[in-house]
């Protein structure tokens, strides 16, 4: 055998060998991760209800939407659908409220999609309260928790750092016997968990738009601490809350807009 011939066999064989290598046991190049992409959340508070009519304290107590709840929730669809935003994935809380505010979207906006039920993204309990008139509750804690008048019960209780919702929803928390009710702290690390938790997992299937149906106090109690364009005002049925949701961080885009309501009233 010729040393030019053998020496031609062992460099044929270094690259036969290397090739194998680089291609790993499938033999396909192997392809890095896609990188996680960006994900759009529309934070939407449900419908108007019955207890919301009739000025009560509603919490986990779950009260159906009024005709006008279902009607401002296709609207606010209609008017998603003007701006052609698509949803890649539909969730509410587990109350009914919220799942028929979500599939009353859906019906407005021509989209089909499964909503999945989370209880993360439920109202904060009020305990013993709920049910309680609107009117009257501030009397009915005070009471319960041995004050003379809200006023006194507000001044010895509130935390400082406590925001407006904060406050209301640790006012049944404080005054609360039934142990039930959820304390602000509570409510904000359940939201927060899963909401992102829901940017999380849309970020691995793709990115794009989710539409995730919450409650009100809920998603205030969440806002707080988060943005400096939270001002604690009360969000409106059907109004939205952009979130984006990026490399596992959430930013506030917008709190409690009306506008895709309003233009879909008008079509």
């Amino acid at each position: 055998m010729s040393k030019k011939w053998l020496a031609g066999l062992l460099a044929l064989s270094t690259l036969m060998f290397s090739g194998c290598g680089s291609a790993g046991a499938s033999g396909k190049q192997e392809q890095p991760d896609a990188k996680p992409a960006e994900v759009t959340i529309y934070l939407t508070r449900h419908g108007k209800t019955m207890f919301n009519e009739l000025n009560k304290v509603q919490g986990w107590s779950d009260t159906p939407l009024t005709k006008d709840g279902e009607k401002v929730a296709v609207d606010l669809g209609k008017g998603l659908k003007k701006h052609d935003v698509k949803f890649n994935a539909v969730y509410s809380s587990d109350l009914k409220r919220a799942h028929d505010t979500a599939s009353a979207v859906l019906q407005g906006s021509d989209q089909k999609e499964p909503i999945k039920e989370l209880k993360g993204l439920r109202e904060a309990c009020s305990g013993q309260f709920e049910g309680a008139s609107l009117d009257t509750i501030g009397a009915e804690q005070a009471k319960s928790a041995g004050f003379p008048s809200y006023e006194a019960y507000e001044a010895a209780k509130r935390p400082k750092t406590d925001d407006q919702w904060s406050w209301l929803d640790d006012a049944h928390y404080f005054a609360d016997k039934s142990g039930y009710a959820e304390s602000s702290q509570t409510v904000r690390k359940r939201m927060l968990r899963t909401v992102k938790k829901i940017g999380a997992d849309q970020s691995k299937n793709g990115g794009g738009n989710v539409l995730v149906v919450s409650h009100g106090m809920a998603i205030n109690v969440m806002l707080a601490g988060m943005t400096d364009k939270y001002k604690s005002a009360p969000l409106e049925n059907a109004s939205v809350t952009k979130i984006k949701y990026k490399d596992g961080k959430l930013q506030v885009l917008s709190i409690g807009d009306t506008s895709y309501l309003k233009e879909g009233e008008k079509l």
